[in-house]
């Protein structure tokens, strides 16, 4: 490059769908990042749920030279060994028996709802479409996605969406009761809802709507591309609320921050997945699948998930200290080191507000909405770390009561 890009080129060169914050980050290690300037960061935001590991792991850095000196991309007229083994490795650690696998999360939910109305097509007939979803859901970005989304922003403005999509209420089975019926072909959640709030799901309420979607021989399909890859302290988190779909996205820590993604289903409904069906460029890219192996192999161990459960109990125990100083916050909520501290009601909307003020004092945090501080730090952020970010997220915080 022949001179240093800037911040103001974002707004010069870029489509302006994004608006970043100030500082631009050049280097990563574990869970710290340095900008142009040199000065460092702690990161409590993950590159949002993606960097699984922090950054610049060596056991993903490993992966990716080594098979960088190997073979790149083939395409889809040939298969390679990374994609095969990363296959293998989600079968035989998950209730799956076929991957998929694809370059994102919003490909991995595509392909996820492709499938069960192909799957339902075949097996009962075009009047079998119907699919239900949750208000303040969020699946992805593709036209399909956001319309099965529960958040009308994403699709406003785009023309007509598609049709036979209905929302029902999050944690309220009744609303589902209401909306599912003989031509309902799936029913699409998110085990905790990541963009509308960071809201667990109650057990019971999953195993309803897996009790629901057998009654009405429909497909339950379980978004865990935020969720998943150890997130929440298990591999996915359909293993601790013990309830199993018929179809799994995957995506976001799945790569450790190399973009991949993973659809993972089981022999009764893969075959509707025929020859031709559906596809993608880079799915089952070399590259990708040699980093996404060797992250879900290092994740899915006791030390790396007892950790993350240890972590989170921190994190908690940070945020209300916090809260107790300052009272910002109404409830702090989550599942593993994906958290979510609402605020209360004299700071409604301003969770927002925190990040360019933590951000000054050295830490980079994330909103889930205009109402909710989220986090989703590395998987194995060390413990100083974690009290260090604390102390500036306390900082951030006493700006922002100062400033009420």
């Amino acid at each position: 490059m022949s001179q240093t890009p800037t911040r103001a080129d974002f707004d010069h060169y870029m489509v302006p769908n994004y608006a970043p914050q100030k500082a631009v980050p050049v280097r990563g290690e574990g869970s710290r990042l340095w900008d142009q300037q040199g000065r460092e960061y702690i990161d409590f935001a993950g590159g949002i749920a993606v960097n699984g590991l922090g950054h610049c792991h060596p056991v993903l850095v490993e992966a990716l030279t080594a098979q960088a000196n190997k073979l790149w991309h083939l395409s889809n007229v040939y298969t390679n060994e990374p994609a095969l083994a990363l296959a293998r490795s989600l079968v035989e650690r998950t209730f799956a028996d076929k991957v998929y696998l694809c370059s994102s999360g919003g490909e991995a939910n595509e392909a996820a709802l492709k499938l069960a109305r192909r799957w339902a097509h075949d097996h009962h007939g075009e009047h079998k479409h119907r699919i239900v979803s949750f208000s303040q859901s969020f699946h992805g970005r593709t036209f399909f996605t956001v319309s099965v989304g529960g958040q009308p922003k994403y699709s406003q403005g785009f023309g007509p969406v598609p049709g036979g999509i209905v929302h029902g209420q999050y944690n309220d089975l009744d609303s589902v009761r209401n909306l599912i019926d003989d031509d309902t072909c799936a029913v699409m959640v998110e085990p905790m809802q990541g963009e509308g709030g960071i809201i667990p799901a109650d057990p019971a309420f999953l195993q309803g709507l897996r009790d629901l979607c057998d009654a009405f021989d429909a497909l339950l399909i379980f978004d865990e591309v935020q969720t998943g890859a150890g997130r929440t302290g298990s591999l996915y988190a359909y293993q601790q609320y013990g309830v199993t779909p018929d179809i799994l996205t995957s995506a976001k820590s799945l790569g450790g921050g190399f973009p991949v993604g993973a659809m993972l289903t089981t022999d009764r409904v893969a075959p509707a997945m025929a020859i031709g069906t559906h596809g993608s460029t880079y799915g089952g890219n070399p590259l990708a699948s040699a980093v996404a192996l060797a992250a879900v192999e290092y994740i899915d161990t006791p030390e790396v998930l007892e950790g993350v459960r240890h972590r989170h109990d921190l994190f908690r125990e940070h945020l209300e200290a916090i809260n107790r100083q300052h009272g910002v916050f109404r409830e702090i909520r989550g599942m593993g080191l994906l958290i979510g501290a609402e605020m209360a009601p004299e700071y409604e909307g301003r969770a927002k507000d925190i990040l360019p003020l933590a951000l000054e004092e050295g830490l980079m945090a994330l909103i889930a909405g205009p109402n909710v501080l989220r986090m989703a730090p590395s998987l194995v952020i060390p413990e100083a770390d974690i009290a260090e970010g604390m102390a500036r997220l306390e900082r951030a915080v006493a700006r922002l009561v100062a400033e009420q």
